[in-house]
C-alpha cells in the first residue's frame, strides 16, 4: 500500500473560532425562532377556535384536523391521496425539468431558431398556464395523464426561459478560447456552458417544485378521483373543512420536503465540484 499524504491541518485563530461560533449560534437562533413562530401560529389558531373568535366549522382548528388525520391514517385514505398527488407531482416535475433543459440546449445550439421562437416563449411564459388546463384535459382525456400534462406544461416554459437565459449569458471569451483550440460545439456545451449553468438549472428545479404542485392541484380540481386536490374539492362540497385544511397543510409539508431535497442535492453537487 502506498502511503497517502494526509491533508495539512489548518490552524484556526481565536478570532476565526469566535466568528464561526457566532455563525453557528445565529443558525440555531433562527431555527428556534422559526419553530416558535410555527407553534405559536397553531396555538393561536386553536385558542381562537375554542374562544369562538373564529367559527371552527368554517376555519376548522388544529385538534380537529389532527383527529381527522388519525382517522384517515387508520383507514389508509390519507396515504392514498398523498401518494397520488406526490407521484403526479414528481413525474410532472421531472418531465418538465428534463424537457425544458433539453429544449433550452437545442435553442442555444441553433441561434436562428432561438430568435424565431423567442417572442412565442415570452408570450407563453406570461400566459397563466392553469388557464389552459381545461383544454389539455379535453385533448388528453379525463385521466391521470392529463393531470401530469398540466404539471408538465406549468413548469416546462419557465425551465426553458431560465436555463436558456443562463446559457446565453456565458462569457463569450471562454467559448472563443475553446473554438481557437479546435473544440467542437458539443465540447463547448459539455466543458463550459453546461457546467457553468448548474446553479441556474438547480434554481429552475426549486422554482418547478411549486409550479408542479400548482399544476397537479389544478388538474385534480378538474378531473381527479384521488389526490389532495380531489380531497380539497370534495371536502369543500360536503363541508368537511377539516379535510380541506388538513390537505393544505400536507401540501405545504410536501412542497417543503421536495424543496429541501433539492437544496441538499445542490449542496452535494457544489461540495463535489470544490473537491
Amino acid at each position: 500500500m502506498w502511503n497517502q499524504k494526509k491533508p495539512p491541518q489548518v490552524d484556526i485563530s481565536k478570532e476565526q473560532s469566535l466568528f464561526l461560533d457566532r455563525i453557528e449560534k445565529r443558525k440555531h437562533r433562527i431555527l428556534w425562532i422559526q419553530i416558535a413562530l410555527l407553534v405559536s401560529f397553531f396555538v393561536l389558531w386553536e385558542v381562537a377556535a375554542i374562544c369562538r373568535w373564529i367559527d371552527p366549522f368554517i376555519f376548522s382548528q388544529p385538534t380537529r384536523m389532527f383527529q381527522s388525520a388519525i382517522a384517515m391514517i387508520q383507514d389508509g385514505t390519507l396515504f392514498y391521496h398523498v401518494f397520488t398527488t406526490l407521484w403526479e407531482t414528481v413525474v410532472g416535475f421531472l418531465l418538465g425539468t428534463l424537457l425544458g433543459t433539453l429544449i433550452a440546449v437545442l435553442l442555444w445550439w441553433n441561434p436562428f431558431v432561438c430568435d424565431v421562437l423567442e417572442p412565442y416563449l415570452v408570450v407563453l411564459n406570461a400566459l397563466p398556464k392553469t388557464a389552459l388546463a381545461p383544454i389539455i384535459i379535453v385533448w388528453i382525456g379525463n385521466n391521470q395523464k392529463s393531470i401530469i400534462a398540466v404539471a408538465l406544461f406549468t413548469s416546462v416554459i419557465v425551465t426553458i426561459m431560465n436555463v436558456l437565459t443562463g446559457f446565453l449569458q456565458i462569457d463569450q471569451e471562454k467559448i472563443k478560447l475553446i473554438q481557437v483550440f479546435g473544440g467542437s460545439k458539443m465540447q463547448t456545451l459539455k466543458k463550459v456552458v453546461f457546467p457553468a449553468n448548474i446553479p441556474c438549472i438547480l434554481n429552475a428545479l426549486k422554482i418547478n417544485v411549486g409550479l408542479s404542485f400548482v399544476g397537479v392541484i389544478v388538474g385534480e380540481f378538474l378531473v381527479a378521483q384521488a389526490g389532495l386536490g380531489f380531497l380539497i374539492v370534495y371536502g369543500s362540497q360536503v363541508f368537511k373543512l377539516d379535510w380541506v385544511m388538513l390537505s393544505v397543510i400536507v401540501l405545504a409539508i410536501l412542497a417543503a420536503c421536495m424543496y429541501q431535497s433539492i437544496a441538499l442535492f445542490e449542496k452535494f453537487l457544489l461540495r463535489k465540484r470544490h473537491l
